[in-house]
């Protein structure tokens, strides 16, 4: 008999991230099933991270589940995301999510966007 083992995440979350997750979806006061990561083609290096509420997944989308919260990825995201670190950091200037990505080969002077 064949045990399957569940199959590392390609994308990890450290707990401070996935607490700030969790602040969000408890002060949009509506119902989701998490936060969905995907990319965009924008800015001058040509991809963007975009996060946004989940309502619905998509057939193809990946589903992660990490320290209480679900994430959902986009399925046209996954490839550039394997590997990938998300954290979040707040300093004295700025707070936000930030990508730590293996697969980037540069970013835009300003961090906007990444490519790969």
């Amino acid at each position: 008999m064949t045990v399957l083992t569940p199959r590392p995440s390609f994308l990890k979350v450290d707990e401070k991230a996935a607490q700030k997750i969790k602040e969000l979806l408890e002060k949009r006061n509506k119902p989701s099933l998490g936060i969905r990561i995907g990319v965009k083609s924008r800015g001058c290096s040509g991809l963007s991270y975009v996060l946004e509420y989940a309502d619905e997944m998509l057939p193809l989308d990946e589903k992660i589940n990490v320290h209480g919260v679900t994430i959902i990825v986009d399925s046209k995201a996954v490839m550039f995301l394997i590997g990938t670190e998300m954290h979040y950091e707040e300093t004295d200037l700025n707070s936000g999510f930030i990508f730590k990505n293996p697969n980037e080969k540069g970013r835009c002077g300003c961090g906007e966007s990444f490519h790969v």
